[in-house]
């Protein structure tokens, strides 16, 4: 499982012109699954998500997490973090989870945010979706388990 981290001012997503999904200050997470990811690595991610120590304290050094902020979340599923652009020209997707075991992982994903009291907003799974950000510093961390 891979999880792109941006530490956002705000953040949106929209489906055919409509806006589904919307957070202030926080963070955007775009969350990738491949074919034998379970929910220990949903585990593992929600957890490093919500305690990743990357928004300033008082003295503007990186030192606190988003539950200390008390941010919010934009939750998006992206296969594509799976993109192998090795050979070609065209990417290969053959590591991505397919989505009747992508879908209740990331269901699982963004249930455990919410468990831990954090907003969190998302986008539709498998669809095509425009996603605008104010990337803050920028900040924005690859996670892997």
């Amino acid at each position: 499982m891979r999880v792109l981290l941006q530490r956002v001012s705000e953040a949106s997503v929209s489906v055919a012109g409509q806006e589904i999904g919307r957070c202030g200050k926080g963070l955007l997470l775009l969350i990738g699954i491949k074919t034998g990811d379970s929910s220990a690595e949903v585990h593992y991610l929600v957890e490093k998500c919500l305690q990743l120590r990357i928004f300033a304290d008082a003295e503007g050094k990186m030192n606190r997490s988003l539950l200390d902020i008390g941010g919010e979340i934009l939750a998006i599923s992206q296969f594509t973090l799976y993109a192998d652009t090795r050979k070609g020209r065209r990417p290969s997707f053959i590591e991505a989870a397919a989505p009747e075991i992508s879908e209740p992982l990331y269901e699982l994903f963004v249930q455990e945010l919410r468990a831990a009291g954090v907003r969190v907003a998302t986008g539709q799974f498998g669809a095509e979706m425009a996603v605008s950000l104010v990337n803050d510093g920028p900040v924005t961390i690859l996670l892997e388990k």
